[in-house]
């Protein structure tokens, strides 16, 4: 399996880009197993500051309690990569931030760390919305460090993109 192309990202990200302007919305994203390549993706487009208002990385779990409000409580009961992490993180980002939308990654990248119940190339995504929406989705990615993180991204993206169509 091939890593996402720069060209599909960077397309992806200005579809989503231009979305947001047309409905006058702000994006705040909150990253763990991408480490702010979400945010570096819409950043590398000219205009994003209409649109992109602010990335949280949260690779630790203290940081997603501390910077996202994520309660420990859904850590300790599902673990970093879950839904319900990835919502919260969504959430967090939200209540956070000044922005409309908000998309969150927790995954397991690799090459280690993986089990057999959270095997490396899990990844859990939750997206938020100003209006009350939050939905999550899991997916296993095959690949490499690279490769799984780079789809996670493209994922994310897609997903926030059909949930504001």
């Amino acid at each position: 399996m091939a890593r996402v192309s720069d060209e599909e990202l960077h397309q992806l990200a200005a579809e989503l880009g231009e979305k947001l302007r047309a409905r006058g919305w702000m994006l705040a994203t909150a990253e763990s197993c991408t480490g702010g390549w979400v945010g570096q993706l819409l950043t590398s487009l000219p205009g994003s500051s209409h649109w992109y208002e602010r990335g949280f990385i949260t690779y630790a779990n203290a940081a997603k309690i501390e910077m996202l409000g994520v309660p420990a409580a859904i850590l300790d009961a599902h673990g970093a990569v879950s839904e319900e992490t990835a919502c919260a993180m969504a959430a967090g980002a939200l209540a956070h931030s000044h922005a409309q939308a908000t998309l969150a990654i927790s995954g397991i990248a690799g090459p280690g760390g993986g089990t057999r119940q959270k095997p490396v190339g899990l990844v859990c995504y939750g997206w938020a919305l100003a209006d009350g929406t939050l939905m999550s989705s899991t997916c296993r990615l095959d690949g490499d460090r690279e490769e799984i993180r780079s789809r996670a991204v493209a994922a994310a993206i897609r997903g926030l993109i059909d949930l504001i169509r």
